[in-house]
């Protein structure tokens, strides 16, 4: 169902989808703020928020018309050798924990951006040492993802992990699902995030 009347925000995590050092998608040619004037925009358009994984979870997949490329791409025999792998913190305070990306690997350009929201509530019980990295909205953007289908990629399984230990260690506190986990361990075995070239 549409969801008039709602606001969407950037929240300061989420900012790492335009810093170059990060692995995924990286936006290119919009700014934070044109994104989430397009998505206030897709709502009030009619466009729907697709429940996540969970209830304070949705997504808003909006077209992609910037050169923005998916932030994953297959593995495969001929790239395997340019996987990269290493101890990794998204950001200050959080556990560092073992990632692997493509270096020198171009990613397809993404058909769509699945932008990830977490209601004001989460990121309130999440961000409760630094309340006011809590922007005045219903629902926050956390992090975007360029993909070819509106579909929502498996969550990688060491995010899954993060998640289950909880607030504290950077997580959201929800318990791993199994047969989500499998899936994800599925996916990417088979697919690996993509640094963009020259980052």
């Amino acid at each position: 169902m549409p969801q008039a009347g709602v606001s969407i925000a950037l929240t300061p995590f989420a900012r790492r989808n335009w810093t170059p050092e990060a692995s995924g998608t990286r936006i290119e040619g919009m700014s934070p703020e044109a994104l989430v004037a397009a998505c206030n925009g897709a709502l009030e358009g009619g466009a729907s928020l697709v429940a996540g994984y969970a209830p304070f979870c949705k997504h808003l997949f909006i077209g992609n018309d910037t050169p923005t490329r998916c932030g994953f791409a297959p593995v495969t025999d001929d790239n395997r050798a340019l996987l990269c792998s290493g101890y990794e913190a998204r950001r200050e305070g959080e556990l560092a924990v073992l990632t692997r990306w493509f270096e020198g690997v171009e990613a397809p350009r993404a058909q769509w951006l699945d932008v990830i929201l977490y209601s004001h509530e989460q990121l309130l019980r999440e961000a409760a040492d630094f309340p006011d990295d809590v922007p005045d909205c219903d629902w926050g953007i956390v992090s975007i993802l360029g993909t070819l289908v509106p579909e929502e990629p498996p969550m990688p399984p060491i995010t899954q992990l993060r998640n289950a230990l909880g607030p504290a260690e950077g997580g959201s506190g929800v318990a791993i699902d199994p047969v989500a986990y499998g899936k994800a361990v599925d996916f990417w075995e088979c697919h690996a995030a993509v640094r963009t070239p020259g980052m």
